[in-house]
């Protein structure tokens, strides 16, 4: 097995929506569905369905849906308690989605654990900041928190589109400086 480009490009797009599922969890997968649709991105075998007026019309009713869930004190909380595992798995589902021409045998361990643990990061740190933004204000600047979220899962699956090998060095270097940030933290 040679790795070629396409595989480099592949897993760089598929790693960045899964990071923006994080986020979001169903923005990114419309995002990579209109790409597809619109025939900009291309998508693995059996994963064809994503791009279908179908598929489309149902992750823009889930994405207004959850959007505007977060918005409404109390049920964002429990939103992100719900979202943690349907974000991995969504985050799974678009990784392996873009991952074309690639073998089975390193598509799918390349999906659930670049993807789902992408996912799984930017989930967690979103949810932290919530339950901070949450405690710091009484839920008053949870809305703000909210727009970031919603910002950041459309920039970043949006980049991990059009540029996804940059996508994806700024999302290692942003996971690389929480850590730092993290263990110095627990330094001090």
């Amino acid at each position: 097995m040679s790795w070629s480009i396409e595989w480099v490009v592949a897993i760089a797009i598929g790693i960045g929506l899964a990071a923006a599922t994080g986020f979001r969890v169903f923005l990114p997968l419309l995002v990579a569905g209109l790409a597809a649709h619109w025939g900009a991105l291309p998508l693995a075998d059996g994963f064809g369905w994503l791009g279908t007026p179908q598929a489309l019309i149902a992750l823009t009713t889930a994405s207004v849906v959850e959007t505007t869930a977060y918005y409404i004190p109390g049920v964002d909380h429990l939103l992100d308690l719900l979202a943690g595992p349907a974000a991995v798995a969504a985050g799974v589902v678009a990784s392996a989605a873009v991952m074309v021409d690639m073998p089975p045998g390193l598509v799918w361990p390349v999906a659930i654990l670049g993807g789902g643990g992408m996912a799984a990061v930017t989930k967690v740190s979103s949810a932290v900041l919530r339950a901070k933004s949450g405690i710091a204000t009484l839920g008053v600047a949870n809305p703000i928190v909210s727009t970031g979220e919603t910002a950041g899962a459309i920039v970043i699956a949006l980049a991990a589109v059009l540029v996804p090998v940059v996508c994806l060095i700024v999302l290692l270097v942003m996971i690389v400086w929480l850590r730092r940030r993290r263990r110095r933290r627990v330094i001090a």
